[in-house]
């Protein structure tokens, strides 16, 4: 199995990276985190793209915020699909990260998910591994399957609620 190589380019963006590695748990995918920053460590950014396929990585995840130029450099230096998750920080919040994902140039293409979207980011890199290997797209489809099942749940118990609020029986 392919696992998944999640990179921050600060240790501040710990927790909000935090679900992208916990969600790739509870599927059991493999992931490895490391903190690089583009600006302030670029050569070692370079060797984590580069290394990243012969280390049995098939998607990168790169949390970053600011300029947030992580993702690009990586996605620059290999041909695995590269995520951005824009990290909330600073005056803009996390918009200028965005922006910086959504926005990179023509060429060295990047997903994006939004600000401080990491668990999704750990779902679409889940849903990438699945295209190549059945046993994270079982894995994927059971774990839409149980919220599916938590959607229901959640109707009952708002719908008890309510019609104990009201004093009716829906």
């Amino acid at each position: 199995m392919k696992k998944v190589l999640i990179v921050m380019g600060s240790d501040s963006d710990l927790e909000q990276m935090r679900p992208a590695w916990t969600v790739l748990r509870e599927l059991g995918i493999p992931c490895e985190v490391t903190v690089a920053s583009a600006h302030r460590t670029p050569e070692r950014a370079v060797e984590l793209a580069r290394e990243a396929r012969d280390l049995g990585c098939g998607v990168i995840l790169a949390g970053a915020g600011g300029a947030a130029h992580l993702a690009g450099v990586l996605a620059a230096h290999c041909t695995l699909p590269v995520v951005a998750v824009p990290i909330a920080v600073g005056t803009l919040g996390g918009v200028d990260a965005l922006l910086s994902a959504v926005q990179m140039p023509g060429g060295v293409p990047i997903a994006s998910v939004g600000i401080g979207g990491a668990r999704n980011a750990g779902l679409f890199a889940a849903a990438i591994l699945s295209a190549s290997d059945d046993g994270v797209a079982e894995k994927l489809a059971q774990f839409r399957e149980s919220q599916v099942a938590k959607v229901g749940e959640a109707d009952r118990r708002v719908k008890a609620k309510l019609a104990q609020e009201w004093g009716e029986s829906r």
